[in-house]
C-alpha cells in the first residue's frame, strides 16, 4: 500500500493527491452541512462568518503550501502562493458578475448560497478539466505559451481600459427576465427546479469564462500540474465565503480591477518573455503582493470631490 501512494502522478505523489482531495472534501462537507445550514440572526453575523470561514480556507492552503515545501521544496511552495493570490485576486472580477446577476434576479441570501455552493462544485470539475488541457498543450506544443500570453495581454488591456463597475450588464437581457418570472411565479418566492439549474449553469459558465484568463496566468508562474490544480482548487474554496464578505464592499473596490489588470499583464510578459528572461518565482510573488496592496489600499481612499464654487 504504502509504495502504491508514493507512485507520481502529474508532478506529485499518488498519495499526495489522495491527501489534497480529502481535505478538499472535508472542507467542503463543513461548508455544505454546518456553515450552508446556519440561520443568520443578522446580515452582519452573515458577513462575520464569511469573513471567519475565508480566513480558515487561507490558513488550510497556507498550511498546504507548507507541506509542499517540505515535499517538493521552497519554490514549489513559492508558486503555489503565488498561484494562490493570483487565482483568488481575478477572482474577485468573477464576484462582480455574480453580484449583479443576483442583484438582477433579486434572489435571497439563502438562494446565492445554493446556487453558489453547486457552482463551485461544477467548477472544481470544469477547471481540473482544463488545467490538465492547458498543461498537456504546453508540453506538446511550445508555441502554446505565445498564444496564452497574447490572451492575457490582450484580457489586461481590455481590463484596464473598463470602468468599474462594467464587468456586468445593467441592461436585463431575455434569460434573466424569464428567470425573473419563474422566481415570482413560484409558490415559495425561491429558486427552484429549471431556474435554479440554469442559474446553476450560467454561474458555471461564468467561472469558465474567467477561467480561460486565470488558469494562463497560473501556468505563467508554474508548469507543475500538481501546483495550478491545487492553488486553483483552493481559491476557487474561498470564492463562495469571500462573495459574502465582499457583497457590502465590491462596489468600494473602484480601483482593484486596474490592479488585477496590472497583475494580468506582468503574467502575459513573463510568459511572453520566459525564453529571454526568467523571473524567479520569489520576485513574482512579491510583485503581485505589491500590486494588491497598492491598488487595493488605493480604492478604500476617500474620493476629493473639487470645492464648490
Amino acid at each position: 500500500m504504502e509504495r502504491w501512494t508514493h507512485l507520481q502522478f502529474a508532478g506529485a505523489s499518488l498519495g499526495f493527491w489522495l491527501s489534497f482531495h480529502a481535505v478538499v472534501a472535508v472542507l467542503l462537507l463543513v461548508d455544505l452541512l454546518i456553515l450552508g445550514r446556519a440561520k443568520e440572526a443578522s446580515r452582519q453575523s452573515g458577513v462575520r462568518r464569511a469573513w471567519a470561514w475565508t480566513a480558515v480556507l487561507a490558513a488550510v492552503a497556507f498550511l498546504f503550501a507548507i507541506s509542499v515545501s517540505k515535499q517538493q521544496g521552497h519554490q514549489r511552495a513559492i508558486e503555489f502562493v503565488s498561484g494562490y493570490l493570483v487565482e483568488g485576486s481575478l477572482s474577485i472580477d468573477n464576484l462582480f458578475v455574480f453580484l449583479l446577476l443576483f442583484r438582477s434576479l433579486r434572489l435571497t441570501v439563502e438562494d446565492q448560497r445554493r446556487v453558489l455552493l453547486w457552482g463551485v462544485l461544477g467548477a472544481i470539475v470544469l477547471r481540473a478539466m482544463c488545467i490538465f488541457a492547458g498543461v498537456a498543450l504546453l508540453e506538446r506544443f511550445t508555441w502554446v505559451e505565445y498564444v496564452f500570453g497574447a490572451i492575457l495581454l490582450y484580457a489586461g488591456i481590455r481590463l484596464l481600459k473598463a470602468k468599474h463597475g462594467d464587468q456586468g450588464d445593467h441592461q436585463q437581457p431575455g434569460p434573466i427576465k424569464w428567470l425573473r418570472r419563474r422566481i415570482d411565479q413560484s409558490d415559495s418566492g425561491v429558486l427552484e427546479g429549471s431556474a435554479f439549474l440554469l442559474l446553476v449553469i450560467a454561474v458555471e459558465a461564468t467561472d469558465l469564462l474567467f477561467a480561460l484568463d486565470s488558469i494562463p496566468a497560473v501556468l505563467a508562474i508554474t508548469r507543475d500540474t500538481f501546483i495550478v490544480y491545487t492553488s486553483n482548487i483552493f481559491a476557487i474554496l474561498g470564492l463562495r465565503s469571500l462573495y459574502f464578505g465582499l457583497a457590502g464592499m465590491l462596489d468600494r473596490l473602484r480601483l482593484l480591477h486596474y490592479g488585477l489588470a496590472v497583475i494580468l499583464i506582468f503574467v502575459a510578459a513573463k510568459m511572453l518573455l520566459v525564453r529571454w528572461i526568467e523571473v524567479p518565482a520569489s520576485i513574482s510573488l512579491l510583485v503581485i503582493l505589491v500590486i494588491l496592496g497598492v491598488f487595493a489600499a488605493a480604492s478604500f481612499r476617500p474620493v476629493a470631490h473639487p470645492p464648490r464654487g
